[in-house]
């Protein structure tokens, strides 16, 4: 077992002189990033949790906007949770941003608006997980906690050859051991983003490029040409289907009917249709809930859209209702009607923003 042997590897390996050469190809490569010009613990923490699950590419613009919405953490607590979701839509994991609104809350009730400067008071904050806390610590007070995120936990195991799960309490342990010691040479700010570039654009995911990566000659991995093997996950994430109906109801007067999702299931907090789940679609849609026998209307029905979640498979069909009256339209407690032209203002999951972009249909 690779365990049995940690200590050796660790000193097969010159810690020293990897450190040295990560800061050293950082400096040369690193991104030009907006959260990287700062120590103010704020823009930090809002940098690290759009970034959660999250690619560079796509959170930068997400990150923008958010800091131009809330340039403080007074003005995130003062927000509307709407007006969060909304800047959050497309982004996904809406848990993130709640937990945002949520702490910024205590941040502000609590503790005056000023965060915590200690690791451990990092973590007290909702949201804010071992990852999140070294981050913060480590970028806004330069305190020595190395951050284990995908691109590290990538980067060490094919440095050292770890080919035991990478998911199991002892190998994450000693993947934390190996970062604490290669961080205790660095400034830990700079350390942090070194190693966590170099997974991000050179030991990445597929296609690593390992020919130009400037610490390959050390790499037990690629001299073992079991890359691509590593890391090893033996936890597989069994995904589920889902099955809903959307109900897109129109009336004359161009009004819609819509919710906001409160229990604790996906995209809670968000806005939707109403919805009937399924168990697949050889179940008719239930239509006789929205109108009476007096009703008059057109059924038109969409294709069916997909979204793919961490542990779920989102099968959507949208079951539009022309309505041409509006007083025979049944509603529930939790349902109201909004004008078309204010659809926009709701924070919508993305699989509704999929139909609402859908050109084959005519929503309105």
């Amino acid at each position: 077992m690779w365990l049995s042997g940690l200590y050796d590897l660790m000193n097969s390996h010159n810690t020293k002189t990897i450190s040295h050469s990560l800061v050293k190809w950082y400096h040369e490569n690193g991104r030009d990033l907006p959260w990287r010009k700062t120590t103010d613990p704020y823009t930090i923490w809002i940098s690290e949790i759009v970034l959660q699950q999250t690619t560079v590419r796509q959170g930068l613009e997400y990150y923008n906007r958010f800091i131009k919405a809330f340039p403080s953490v007074q003005h995130l607590a003062g927000a509307d949770e709407d007006q969060v979701l909304k800047l959050w839509e497309g982004l996904g994991y809406y848990s993130r941003a709640r937990n945002l609104h949520s702490a910024a809350q205590y941040l502000c009730n609590e503790l005056g608006g000023q965060f915590p400067t200690s690791y451990k008071g990092l973590l007290e904050l909702k949201g804010v997980g071992p990852y999140t806390a070294a981050a913060i610590a480590s970028f806004a007070f330069n305190l020595s906690h190395v951050v284990v995120d995908g691109n590290v936990i990538r980067f060490i195991s094919r440095q050292w050859g770890i080919e035991d799960a990478v998911d199991t309490a002892p190998v994450k342990k000693s993947i934390e051991s190996i970062g604490a010691k290669l961080i205790s040479y660095q400034k830990p700010s700079i350390f942090n983003q070194a190693i966590m570039e170099i997974g991000a654009l050179c030991c990445t995911y597929k296609n690593p490029d390992c020919k130009n990566c400037p610490i390959n000659s050390s790499c037990i991995a690629y001299k073992k040409n079991i890359v691509q093997n590593i890391p090893y996950k033996s936890k597989k994430i069994e995904k589920k289907n889902r099955f809903f109906y959307y109900f897109h109801i129109v009336d004359k007067s161009n009004n819609t009917i819509i919710h906001k999702r409160t229990s604790n299931d996906i995209w809670k907090g968000m806005y939707q249709f109403p919805i009937q789940e399924v168990d697949g679609f050889e179940t008719s849609p239930t239509i006789d809930r929205f109108i009476s026998d007096k009703s008059k209307y057109e059924l038109y029905k969409s294709k069916i859209f997909k979204q793919t979640l961490t542990h779920q498979y989102i099968h959507a069909q949208f079951i539009k209702l022309l309505i041409d009256d509006e007083k025979t339209i049944t509603k529930e407690n939790e349902e109201f009607s909004v004008k078309a032209k204010d659809i926009s203002k709701y924070a919508w999951p993305k699989i509704i923003d999929l139909y609402f972009k859908d050109l084959s249909i005519t929503l309105f």
